[in-house]
């Protein structure tokens, strides 16, 4: 008897790896997977209560996506990233940012200048709180919507699209360096910097302050990397 298929069963398949891929996917982004964590399919469907199947789609997607990575062991386990990964990764958002924070010079409306101004008070007001790993949580999340409402600004769908899918790897990145020191991202001044460049129309100040913004960054989370890794080859020496 052969196989038949209907939009429903498509549809509901579709849909269950969907669900798995997006609750896996927000877990690693919100640091509740860990970087370096193991993901086994009959924890993680036990976890979201599915059958394999959808977990073992989602967890190629993941790989796809390069947010999950098969070890030298065999073993699939949340990406983690090396001083290395986070050079070219930072390179990327350099150069895609600069193109990014230029057009919106040109292009952001009244609307777009008050929400980006909104997310740098919002930062402001969790950096003044007592510092928690929900706080950084949030502070990653700010960060992310500045810099892709400044690409959204630029009129430029592709742009966005690329960076969204820097962000997710940036996201990650991120987590695994906060973890251990959560002054890795600074934000406030630096983004303020940029935000008033934007405002003033200034595309050349916007693209350098952009520029010198992301430099320090990748500097800061490049120098926690390698501290990290100093650490983990003291410990196996």
């Amino acid at each position: 008897m052969g196989l038949t298929l209907t939009p429903q069963s498509l549809q509901r398949s579709q849909s269950l790896q969907e669900q798995a891929y997006q609750a896996l996917r927000t877990s690693i982004l919100s640091g509740t997977l860990f970087p370096g964590q193991r993901l086994v399919e009959t924890q993680l469907a036990q976890m979201l209560q599915v059958s394999r199947t959808p977990i073992r789609e989602a967890l190629r997607q993941l790989q796809q996506s390069n947010l999950a990575v098969i070890d030298a062991h065999g073993v699939m386990r949340v990406a983690l990233f090396t001083s290395t990964d986070a050079m070219q990764l930072y390179e990327c958002r350099i150069a895609l940012e600069q193109v990014s924070v230029s057009e919106a010079c040109r292009y952001a409306t009244d609307d777009q200048l008050k929400q980006i101004s909104a997310l740098i008070q919002k930062a402001e007001k969790l950096l003044s709180a007592k510092p928690t790993k929900l706080t950084n949580a949030q502070l990653l999340d700010v960060d992310y919507q500045f810099h892709r409402a400044i690409a959204q600004a630029s009129r430029n769908e592709w742009l966005v699209s690329l960076l969204d899918q820097l962000f997710d790897k940036m996201m990650l990145l991120r987590i695994q360096t906060m973890h251990n020191n959560p002054a890795v991202l600074e934000i406030r001044l630096e983004h303020r910097q940029v935000y008033d460049a934007i405002a003033g129309r200034d595309a050349q100040k916007a693209v350098a302050m952009t520029k010198a913004h992301l430099i320090a960054s990748q500097a800061r989370v490049v120098r926690e990397l390698e501290q990290l890794q100093q650490q983990i080859s003291a410990a196996h020496s």
